[in-house]
């Protein structure tokens, strides 16, 4: 039997979380050829979320594609909780906690794979011939993981075709390992100039069209993951947005970027509405991907700790201001990397939730040029980093 000529994406698209839905539309969108497949570590269909029907690696691929995401450091424990439902999660969490071999054990047969690092693949999966890319991928985290993980992940690096990453933290980490690897931003920078038509779409029905009614006036889209739970930092938060909410105008319109385990908790988000002024925030109910990019589009501003969030506000030039997870401490986070290594430094880049006023209202005083010219450049730089390996892949038509 001849190998499947199509290239497959492969990621963690086969969950519900905001980057990941979008890391397939955006690569079929820009790559020259007519169809992939879309593949992760479990069979799921995500299309009523805008998602897509994501299938279990086919044996053999000819050309794999890792698509984005903070996949180098993903590990097989993370991956098999993040794939469960939340309480389903919560449970197993809690079987594991004190029992490392066990959760070891779990994983392995959850995923059907014994590979610490299940989101990275090495040449040996493929078929002869095949080409392999690692685009624009993320692994800040690096000094977490034991020897063994990242001699994994270094063995699957060191046979690729094309290796880039997408903040300098990453970049500095596997340097020091002897690879060198670089920097091509997240391919949500795209997504505006990609997707631009469907997101107007929906920036004028539904959901989208509801929370523009009750905010005529304009609004920031928030959002939050679960790790803002404890009550300190809600009322952080909710002081902060509602200090920017009287110096604006604006509304708060609270949306989830991922319903998977460890993200958004729509619970936290009604405890925060109680903590603001009456009408000053809604939630947004909708969980679909182009929904949330019309959502973000058609903001003021973005307040998030998601670094999606971020990149699509980024994307159609608005402010933005991270959220710092409380308990980071001084490890290294994504969105702050991200940020260090392609935006300007006029821009807020991760804050803690006490300085959340002051840095909004910085962002949204802001010059629409500086915003303008940084949306820009990021699609010029991901266009040149993507050219670089997308020649390596059958032209439409021309088989392998």
């Amino acid at each position: 039997m001849n190998a499947d000529p199509r290239p497959v994406l492969f990621g963690a698209f086969d969950r519900h979380n905001f980057g990941d839905l979008l890391f397939p539309h955006l690569l079929e969108a820009l790559l020259p050829v007519r169809e992939c497949v879309h593949a992760g570590l479990a069979a799921r269909d995500l299309r009523p979320f805008g998602g897509h029907r994501v299938s279990p690696l086919p044996a053999q691929p000819t050309h794999l594609i890792h698509a984005g995401g903070e996949l180098l450091t993903c590990t097989a424990w993370q991956a098999a909780v993040m794939l469960l439902d939340p309480a389903a999660a919560t449970e197993t969490v809690a079987r594991y906690d004190a029992d490392p071999a066990g959760a070891t054990a779990w994983a392995a047969r959850q995923l059907g794979t014994a590979r610490a690092m299940p989101y990275v693949l090495g040449r040996e999966l493929l078929a002869p011939g095949g080409r392999l890319i690692f685009n624009a991928v993320g692994g800040v985290e690096w000094g977490t993981l034991t020897p063994a993980q990242r001699g994994e992940v270094m063995a699957a690096l060191r046979g690729a075709d094309w290796l880039s990453v997408r903040d300098h933290v990453t970049q500095a980490a596997l340097q020091a390992e002897g690879i060198a690897a670089p920097l091509c931003p997240d391919a949500a920078v795209m997504v505006a100039e990609c997707f631009g038509d469907v997101i107007r779409r929906h920036r004028q029905q539904g959901a989208v069209k509801a929370m523009c009614d009750a905010f005529p006036q304009g609004y920031l889209a928030c959002q939050f993951s679960a790790d803002f739970a404890d009550d300190a930092s809600l009322d952080a938060l909710a002081q902060g947005l509602a200090r920017v909410a009287a110096a604006s105008g604006l509304g708060v319109a609270l949306f989830r970027a991922g319903a998977a385990p460890w993200h958004d908790d729509p619970a936290l988000y009604d405890k925060l509405v109680q903590r603001l002024p009456p009408g000053a925030a809604r939630q947004f109910p909708s969980l679909h991907l182009w929904d949330i990019c019309a959502l973000i589009a058609a903001s003021r501003g973005t307040v998030a700790s998601s670094l999606h969030a971020r990149l699509v506000a980024l994307a159609y030039a608005l402010p933005r201001v991270s959220l710092a997870l409380p308990q980071q401490a001084n490890r290294p986070g994504k969105v702050a990397a991200f940020a260090e290594s392609w935006e300007p430094d006029a821009v807020p880049r991760s804050v803690a939730v006490d300085a959340v006023a002051a840095a909004t209202l910085q962002a949204l005083a802001l010059p629409a040029d500086v915003l303008r010219d940084n949306a820009a450049q990021l699609r010029a730089r991901y266009r040149a980093g993507q050219a670089r390996w997308a020649g390596l892949l059958p032209s439409p038509g021309h088989g392998q």
